[in-house]
């Protein structure tokens, strides 16, 4: 991590929207014929990103002050396949509708991070189709990979053409684009398939940027290997901790404190170097089935809600999720659509049309998601807090997680206690806020002063 991290990063609570689902666009492009797509001005272009428009005070009301935006640059299909990376996709409009959307978004207090699709490219991409033509051992063919005499498919999709990061022209387009969307109006990237070309390549182009633009936020997807040395070494200001990821849902799904003990001690390690202060953590993403679906007692999604609102690092909802929406990933053609749905235009009307957890509990799953990062919110040092699990009280279904402000501030520590047995417990401390997943999920009645609610969790001081 770069020292100049920019300071409003510490206090980012972020909301994740996959753009194309979100709005409703066609799974992929109407207008593509061979190699050409619409490059007329304004040709098939549908304002579908206005949309986002009607979310933008749900997203405040959450608490939250970030919007990461999955792929808006135009594509051929799930926005992961690029053809033009200047150029909004048409499908979700043009130019001007981004502008409203950064004006509507700055108005507010809200950043946005753009989802940079650097990696790979649509075979149809103009440089793809430039390199295929010159071959391998040219100046073009050597902006992309090649396995032999055949273009490199990223992680075995042959649609999808792996730049050579390293080739200082393919450096400097990405430069210019980064940039160039900055200059618009963004306020960071999220840099996907981050790990695939390796720190090394990035590190040159990030040290560019940070010159040009020292208040961006960068964040890497990184999903495994060591997060605070990539970090450091490509000159990202975070990445995503999905080692933690695992450790929560996994935890939760078992009933298995220990595990996530583990991951907890390994989360702190990682904040402890050099890299590895601010880590996006989340409970699910355009890639993962939704955390609704990934417990088998739904009762045990306070716990996951406190979790991602108190745990160091960056937390970020992904969009539906405050609602209880569910959603499975599957390994299959179109297997990302359940955890990609169309939102309404009105967030009033979300549960009456998403797919959700159950629809009366949807007003209060969010009610929980509102008060845990408004605690987040006036306890600012979380970001940034040591993490220790109370050994002594340790079992498969409780856990009491010490949290405690980093530098030496007069502040005294939190310790968040999960309960996920059937039984409530007496709570060791003052209860500063409370989550029982009974009253979120079938609205039971709140449980007994004092206590750690069975399959819930409570705030001590």
């Amino acid at each position: 991590m770069r020292a100049s991290t920019p300071a409003w990063v510490r206090d980012a609570i972020c909301w994740q929207v996959y753009p194309l689902g979100f709005c409703g666009a066609p799974r992929r492009r109407e207008d593509l014929v061979g190699q050409s797509y619409g490059e007329g001005a304004g040709e098939n272009v549908v304002h579908r990103l206005g949309r986002l428009m009607g979310w933008l005070d749900h997203l405040v009301s959450l608490g939250a002050n970030v919007l990461i935006l999955n792929p808006i640059a135009d594509s051929v299909s799930h926005g992961y396949d690029t053809l033009d990376h200047q150029r909004v996709d048409p499908r979700l409009g043009d130019q001007h509708d981004f502008q409203a959307l950064v004006t509507a978004c700055h108005e507010r207090g809200i950043r946005i991070v753009l989802d940079g699709v650097f990696n790979h490219v649509s075979e149809h991409h103009a440089v793809a189709r430039a390199a295929v033509a010159a071959g391998p051992g040219t100046v073009e063919g050597g902006r992309i990979r090649w396995a032999g005499e055949h273009p490199y498919g990223f992680e075995g999709n042959a649609d999808l053409v792996e730049m050579d990061l390293a080739d200082e022209g393919v450096q400097e387009a990405v430069l210019e684009v980064m940039s160039s969307w900055l200059q618009r109006g963004a306020d960071g990237w999220r840099l996907d398939a981050m790990y695939a070309a390796g720190p090394q390549a990035w590190a040159p182009i990030l040290a560019r940027l940070r010159d040009r633009h020292p208040e961006a936020w960068i964040l890497g997807e990184v999903i495994h290997g060591d997060y605070p040395a990539f970090a450091a070494a490509s000159g990202a200001d975070s990445v995503t901790q999905y080692e933690l990821w695992k450790g929560i849902w996994s935890s939760l799904h078992d009933h298995n404190l220990f595990e996530l003990a583990h991951a907890l001690g390994r989360h702190q390690a990682f904040r402890e170097q050099a890299g590895g202060r601010f880590p996006l953590i989340f409970l699910g993403n355009h890639d993962t089935t939704r955390i609704a679906s990934q417990l088998p007692d739904s009762r045990d999604l306070a716990a996951a809600i406190c979790l991602l609102a108190l745990l160091p690092g960056i937390p970020a909802v992904y969009a539906g999720d405050e609602l209880g929406a569910v959603g499975v990933k599957e390994q299959r053609a179109g297997g990302d659509d359940a955890v990609r749905p169309v939102f309404p235009d009105d967030p009033a009307d979300a549960p009456t049309t998403l797919a959700l957890l159950k629809e009366a509990a949807a007003p209060r799953i969010l009610e929980a998601h509102r008060r845990m990062l408004a605690l987040r919110r006036r306890e600012p040092w979380l970001a940034d807090a040591r993490i220790e699990v109370r050994e002594e009280t340790l079992t498969s279904t409780y856990a009491e997680i010490v949290l405690s402000p980093s530098a030496r501030l007069p502040i005294p520590p939190l310790t968040l206690a999960l309960n996920l047995g059937e039984e409530d417990a007496p709570a060791a401390g003052e209860v500063v806020e409370v989550l029982s997943g009974a009253a979120i999920i079938d609205g039971l009645p709140a449980p007994a002063p004092g206590t750690v609610p069975a399959h819930g969790a409570a705030v001590l001081r």
